[in-house]
């Protein structure tokens, strides 16, 4: 398949004035080595001691990344200030019933992470990506949502073409997305694939409260552009996303997994919108970056 290579950077000199042009460019960075192999171990075996305590029964919510059918469940709207746990497609039955061990089912974890997991908290809040926070320009950062996507062998799901922006939109728009392999991501087994230059164009929908649902509204109906660069990512390499990057992962059909752990960020400086899908009440403290 062809496909553009991204330019990569090493974390050892910090944010420099070349990944800041390369983030301005092209809507990602591409740091490899930013996460110690110890550190992906520890997140991996937290993950998935995680999934080990996880109630499959009691809550068969199949997570789908191509539609939006999980919107709709009180247990997603609530992830966001708990850690929650969602289902591939292809492990649940019609009735719910599990297709696959626990281990191999679960699409994702998710949202806060970041926020009640101590294992999770000390990665999120560590130095590095306090510094990295600080390069990325978010004058006063909030970590707003985690998340471990499993990409699960043989059946981990596709993730659409999409923006980061229409999930966590702020006036004026800042998220920026964390993302780090905690396993090599390769061409094989679904690595992100991005639009190089595509955040320079207009955002292309909301995902959005209405007050009686969520519905995905249409604020731009030209096409995205295409997803032509390759992230590929080794164990270890943590890619910036600004808000509005088109990106997509395809399905994992291969025989092992894809993990990863994804940090969202806005500036508390914009206005968080009350119609966003994800709400913190005020009693659900943040821990500053």
């Amino acid at each position: 398949m062809d496909h553009k290579s991204p330019k990569r950077f090493e974390w050892s000199d910090g944010f420099t004035v070349a990944m800041q042009e390369a983030f301005e460019a092209d809507g990602f960075l591409v740091i490899d080595r930013f996460a110690s192999p110890d550190s992906c171990d520890r997140l991996l075996a937290q993950s998935k001691t995680l999934i080990d305590g996880f109630d499959a029964k009691a809550h068969s919510v199949a997570f789908s990344a191509t539609g939006q059918t999980h919107a709709a469940s009180d247990y997603f709207t609530n992830s966001a200030t708990d850690i929650s746990f969602f289902l591939e497609e292809e492990a649940v039955d019609d009735a719910g019933n599990l297709l696959k061990q626990k281990q191999r089912a679960v699409n994702k974890i998710g949202h806060a992470l970041h926020e009640l997991d101590p294992v999770f908290a000390d990665f999120s809040y560590s130095s590095d990506i306090k510094a990295l926070v600080k390069g990325a320009g978010l004058e006063k950062p909030s970590m707003v949502q985690s998340m471990v996507i499993c990409k699960q062998p043989y059946i981990g799901g596709e993730v659409n073409t999409h923006q980061d922006s229409t999930f966590l939109f702020t006036k004026p728009e800042t998220c920026v997305g964390f993302w780090i392999a905690l396993e090599d991501a390769t061409l094989e087994n679904g690595c992100m694939w991005a639009a190089a230059g595509g955040h320079h164009s207009s955002l292309r929908h909301r995902f959005r409260n209405n007050g009686q649902k969520m519905e995905m509204i249409t604020l731009d109906e030209t096409p995205m552009p295409h997803c032509d660069t390759a992230l590929p990512a080794p164990k270890g390499t943590l890619v910036v996303l600004h808000g509005r990057l088109p990106h997509h992962s395809a399905p994992n059909r291969s025989a092992v997994s894809r993990y990863a752990y994804a940090m969202h960020l806005i500036d508390e400086t914009a206005e968080y919108l009350e119609d966003n899908w994800l709400q913190r009440p005020k009693a659900f403290g943040t821990r500053q970056l």
